[in-house]
Parts: structure tokens; C-alpha cells; sequence
């Protein structure tokens, strides 16, 4: 281990609402807490940044025998989640929820509110009530500078272009990480006694997708690798309403904007009628759970010939839209689309990862001293779908919960062995960078045409078949070259594939965000979560 290695208490991976509130919890347990906190590009790059509508709470609660109550927030979380929810854990972050707000709140997050007084409650798909919180249509931007505030106000170390490579494992236990210096090209070694990941989702796995670049699946990776276990992999949230333009493919149009009364509308004439179509397909209609929705836009677009959909809030006022969707109006009116006055062309595409690395409700994984908080983990909270806004909520419940438990535990947490730097000495630069684009950008359309929204098991084997050719070339490929960001990335997607596709192929049934032409229906008795475990471990 080299001179200037420095050992850290607590090393944090990830710089969104995961891992911000992880770091700002467990300080305020222990303010002399030696800790490290890395972003893979920019901090505030990640999805954290991107999200929308709001965060779930009831923030009356039952006791005041208020309309909504956590008990109906725990109901419509498990409506959503098809059965395969952990209703321990669901009760958990929703009895949280309120207590995560307020914390929120004490940061500096400013909330909508009615009058200056009480908060403005929207509503969005699968909630049978307005319990939306939100900083008008940029929550999670209002989320992220809050804590980017808090985090350097305390002093903590945050390294940015920091990209982690892979976890160190020493006698069963994670012992820091390897990590790649983007500004130099090296990569260094970075000893903690205990590891967090908070490094997001895997969405783009797939060729359409609301995520930021960064969500590659690298948490989600590294932790198998480790000896993780991961859990729900098919569950991949495909969001109903991403923007169709030709200049623009990833911007979401947020929930609340059906919540608020918007309407999905097939194309006008000459190819069909500009009608609705949801109420064929579900009683809730547009505020039907996503995983509904988004299946009745891909029926509707495959079995019409449409390229797109339309989602039309119109009919609302114009100082109400742009008052509660600015940052939509803003963009769209940059594109040359004015919401108060025609609909928004769009499509479903890939959101949110649903599965993930398995964890206790401490945020702990079965590799001692590894915790995973956020998109990363598999909590129970989501099941087979995830309910809208319960994202950030997931990410503030759990930090709360890894702070405090990390700080109980570090007293009896060795410091890490002396670890072996990385050796770069036999590899050399590759002229072939082209190679990694062109995978990439195959893995991605395979993933998108045979493992989508609807699948059937011909499609997922021929996907499996494409993933066994492209890992044998990244191994080839990542033993003799010097490692780059693409690669890695690459090398990450390509393995979380692996587990998407194995865990939809293991599932013989269409449950949530699964679905399969081959089984249509549910599987009789008890649902199971999918689990695979690392071989020998």
C-alpha cells in the first residue's frame, strides 16, 4: 500500500440522495467521522438530479383522521408492487416518510406550499391520494443542492471523476475499493472500514432511457462480483411518458402531469381518432401504476402503427401549467412545443431499476461491511413495481438507517489490512476504443427488442445468447488493455444484463413490470423473489 493511501472510516459511493444523506446522518451521529464520498462525473450529475415529481409522505397521518394515512400509503405501495412487496419494509419508509420530509426541510429543501403555509400535495399514478411533495417539477435538483450544501458546509472529502473500478474483499469482508482517477487515468486505492454503495440504476442498459449517462449498473455489478446477492433483476420500470422528439430522447414528462389532470391521446388524424384509451385498458385510467400504463402505450403504438402517443394537459389553465410544470414548459418551449396549448408527443422508455443488491432494513448486504442505499437495492419497498415518488423517499428512509447504523457499528470495525496497489505495469492503451461503442450500442438495442416491455422466452434466450458473446469479448479485452470509463461501464452493463435476463427467464409468470407472452397470467400460490447468489458464495 502506497505512502499517500489514506485509510476512511466510511467511504461512500455515489453523490445522489443515497449517499448525501447516508454521509449527513452519520455525521450528525459522529461529526469526526474520516470520511470520502466519490461522484463518477460531476456531483449532482446523477439521477437524483433528474427527478421530478415529488416524494411520497402523508404528512397528516392517521391521528388526525385526516382523508389519507399510512396504512393507505402502505396499501397503494403494495397495490403496485404485484404482490411481491416486503409489507415490513413498506411500513417502514412509509412510516418514515413524514420524519424524512422534515428532515429535508431543516436542510434547506423548499417545498411547495399552499398559502406559505401547508405543504402543496400533487398526485400521481397508483396513489389513491394527493401526498406528493415537491418542489414544483424539479424535486429532485431542489433535493440535491440542499444536501451538496450541507455536505460541503460540514467539510466532507468529495471526490468528483472518481469511478470506482472494483470492491476490495479481504477474509469476507469489504475492506475500500479500487477507483479510477479520470483526470489522471490511473487507478488508486482507497481503504475504508466501511464501503457504501449509493451508485444508482442500470436503465441504461437499455437503447431508450430518462437516466442520466451514468446509469450503468456499477453498483449492482461490483457488488456481485464481491460476493453480493441480488434480488428482482427482471423488474425493470419502463416510465409511460418520455419525450418523442427528434432532438431530445430522455427528457421525462414527469407523473404529476397526468396526476394534474393530463390525458393520454392516440395520434390525431390521419392515423386514428386524437381519443383516450386508457380507460380500455384500466379502471384508474391515466393514473393507473406504471407498469399498466406503459404496457397500454405499447399496445396501443404496436398494434395501431404509431411512432409516439400524445399526453395533453391543455385544457388546464395557462398560468396553472406553467406554474406547477416550469421546468417542462421551459424545455419543451426550447423544442418548439407549447404545453398550455397542444400535447406532448411521447413514448414510453427505460426508468428505474426495481431489483437490485439485497439489503436488510439497516441497508445491509450479506458482505460484511458493504451497505447498499438507493436505485442500487433490493429492499422489499418496491416489489414488482415500483409506486411513483417512493424513489427519493427509499434513498432518505435508508440513508437515515445506514448513518445510524454504521456509526453503532464502526467502534468494533478493524482498520483495513494493508492492500495491494493496482498493478498497470503489463497493461498497454488500446487503439480500439471503437469496439466498446460498437458493443455498447449493441447490447443496448438487444436489450431494448428482446427484453422490454413485453417479452417471451425466445426473446430473452436470444438475448442470453448475445450477452454469453459480448462478456467473453469484454473479458478478453478488460485483461490485456489499460482500463477507461467506457469499459468499465460497459463491463458493468453487460453483467447486469446477464442478471436481467436470467431473473425474467427464472420468472414464469407476468408479475409488475415482467411480462411475458408465454405466461400471460400469475403463477398459482405464494409469489417468490428471484434471488441469485454468486457461485461459491
Amino acid at each position: 500500500m502506497g505512502n499517500n493511501v489514506t485509510n476512511y472510516d466510511l467511504l461512500v459511493l455515489g453523490s445522489g440522495a443515497a449517499g448525501l444523506s447516508v454521509v449527513l446522518r452519520a455525521l450528525e451521529r459522529n461529526p469526526d467521522l474520516k470520511i470520502a464520498i466519490l461522484a463518477k462525473n460531476g456531483p449532482g450529475d446523477g439521477s437524483t438530479a433528474y427527478a421530478q415529481g415529488g416524494i411520497a409522505a402523508v404528512m397528516d397521518g392517521s391521528e388526525k383522521d385526516a382523508t389519507d394515512s399510512i396504512d393507505s400509503h402502505v396499501a397503494d405501495t403494495l397495490d403496485a408492487g404485484a404482490g411481491l412487496c416486503n409489507e415490513r419494509a413498506v411500513r417502514f419508509v412509509a412510516e418514515r416518510a413524514k420524519a424524512a420530509i422534515e428532515w429535508l426541510v431543516a436542510q434547506g429543501v423548499a417545498f411547495d406550499r399552499e398559502n406559505n403555509a401547508e405543504f402543496h400535495l400533487g398526485r400521481e399514478g397508483g396513489h389513491s391520494h394527493r401526498r406528493i411533495v415537491h418542489s414544483t417539477d424539479a424535486t429532485g435538483r431542489a433535493v440535491e443542492d440542499a444536501l451538496i450544501t450541507r455536505l460541503r458546509e460540514r467539510g466532507v472529502k468529495l471526490l468528483d471523476q472518481h469511478f470506482a473500478v472494483d470492491l476490495i474483499v479481504n477474509d469476507h469482508r469489504c475492506v475500500g475499493a479500487y477507483i479510477l482517477n479520470s483526470a489522471t487515468g490511473h487507478v488508486e486505492t482507497i481503504p475504508a472500514r466501511v464501503v457504501v454503495l449509493a451508485t444508482g440504476g442500470a436503465s441504461r442498459v437499455y437503447l431508450y432511457s430518462t437516466n442520466p449517462v451514468g446509469s450503468t449498473g456499477d453498483g449492482m455489478a461490483m457488488a456481485w462480483r464481491a460476493g453480493a446477492r441480488v434480488g428482482n433483476m427482471e423488474f425493470s420500470q419502463f416510465h409511460p411518458t418520455c419525450l418523442y422528439h427528434p432532438k431530445e430522447r430522455s427528457f421525462l414528462i414527469t407523473e404529476a402531469v397526468r396526476g394534474e389532470g393530463g390525458k393520454l391521446l392516440r395520434p390525431s388524424a390521419p392515423y386514428s381518432d386524437g381519443t383516450r384509451f386508457m380507460d380500455s385498458y384500466d379502471s384508474r385510467g391515466e393514473l393507473a401504476p406504471r407498469d399498466i400504463v406503459a404496457r397500454a402505450i405499447d399496445d396501443v403504438m404496436k398494434r395501431e402503427g404509431h411512432d409516439c402517443v400524445y399526453l395533453d394537459i391543455s385544457h388546464r389553465p395557462a398560468d396553472f401549467v406553467q406554474h406547477h410544470f416550469p421546468t417542462i414548459y421551459a424545455k419543451l418551449m426550447t423544442l418548439g412545443i407549447d404545453i398550455t396549448k397542444e400535447p406532448i408527443p411521447v413514448v414510453p422508455a427505460a426508468h428505474y431499476t426495481s431489483g437490485g443488491v439485497i439489503t436488510d432494513l439497516k441497508a445491509r448486504t450479506n458482505v460484511a461491511n458493504l451497505y447498499a442505499v438507493g436505485e442500487v437495492a433490493c429492499t422489499g419497498l418496491h416489489g414488482a413495481n415500483r409506486l411513483a415518488s417512493n424513489s427519493l423517499l427509499e434513498c432518505l428512509v435508508f440513508g437515515d438507517a445506514a448513518g445510524a447504523d454504521i456509526v453503532e457499528k464502526l467502534p468494533a470495525i478493524a482498520d483495513p489490512p494493508p492492500i495491494r496497489a493496482w498493478d498497470e505495469s503489463w497493461v498497454t492503451d488500446s487503439d480500439e476504443e471503437v469496439v466498446v461503442a460498437h458493443n455498447w450500442d449493441e447490447l443496448r438495442r438487444f436489450m431494448w427488442d428482446y427484453v422490454g416491455i413485453v417479452r417471451s422466452t425466445k426473446r430473452l434466450q436470444r438475448a442470453q445468447h448475445r450477452v454469453k458473446l459480448l462478456t467473453s469479448e469484454i473479458a478478453e479485452y478488460y485483461a490485456s488493455f489499460r482500463v477507461t470509463k467506457d469499459l468499465l461501464e460497459l463491463r458493468n452493463l453487460v453483467l447486469v444484463a446477464d442478471l436481467i435476463v436470467r431473473s425474467a427467464l427464472a420468472r414464469k409468470e407476468s408479475r409488475g413490470l415482467h411480462f411475458t407472452i408465454d405466461y400471460p397470467g400469475l403463477k398459482p400460490g405464494k409469489p417468490k423473489d428471484t434471488v441469485l447468489t454468486p457461485r461459491g458464495k
